[in-house]
């Protein structure tokens, strides 16, 4: 089974930018690019989940933002960086589902299609929804704080939202997820030869 990094969209990989599917207003973070590169490399395959309450909302329809998801996979792929698939919730706060994040319905949706092992996976998102549903499904969680807001919330130090870690940039994350990786093989290894 694969180990996955489930990456919430606005806000973690583009600058958050309420209801956008202008692909002339998605901007990239620039610390994203080596770190994801080096994620793959360690043999996590990367998927998007994210909310998009715009939808129901009237804001935009589904064929828009398939546009736009369809252009970030692409500009990630050009730069050497391929997105294993993207999932996302059309509903708002007036829906009952399980999509909406911080219910893990889209994570697992993924996991079931691509055989992940959520237990050895990742969410990482810039709020604690994405804590709370990467935390519902059984990942390892990281908040991006990038602006330093979320932290702040009470909310942030209690289960269900409470993640493994909260970091202020993308380097951060690769270097924690990678650290983590490696303390795993060598508790294997050392169980496994007898030291």
């Amino acid at each position: 089974m694969e180990r996955s990094i489930f990456l919430d969209k606005d806000g973690t990989l583009i600058h958050d930018v309420a209801y956008n599917i202008s692909l002339s207003k998605i901007a990239f973070y620039p610390d994203i690019f080596s770190s994801l590169k080096q994620l793959v490399t360690a043999g996590y395959s990367l998927i998007l989940i994210s909310n998009q309450s715009g939808i129901a909302k009237g804001l935009f329809n589904e064929k828009e933002l398939r546009i736009a998801l369809d252009y970030i996979v692409g500009y990630l792929y050009q730069k050497g960086i391929p997105i294993k698939g993207y999932y996302y919730c059309p509903h708002d706060e007036q829906n009952v589902c399980n999509c909406r994040k911080p219910l893990p319905g889209l994570l697992q949706k993924a996991a079931y299609e691509h055989r992940i092992d959520l237990s050895h996976s990742w969410m990482i998102g810039d709020i604690l929804t994405d804590v709370g549903a990467g935390r519902a499904a059984g990942c390892k969680t990281i908040l991006l704080d990038r602006n330093r807001s979320e932290r702040l919330l009470p909310l942030g130090y209690q289960d269900p939202f409470r993640p493994d870690y909260i970091l202020d940039d993308f380097f951060g994350v690769a270097n924690a997820v990678l650290d983590a990786k490696n303390k795993e093989t060598e508790i294997y290894t050392n169980r496994h030869t007898g030291q």
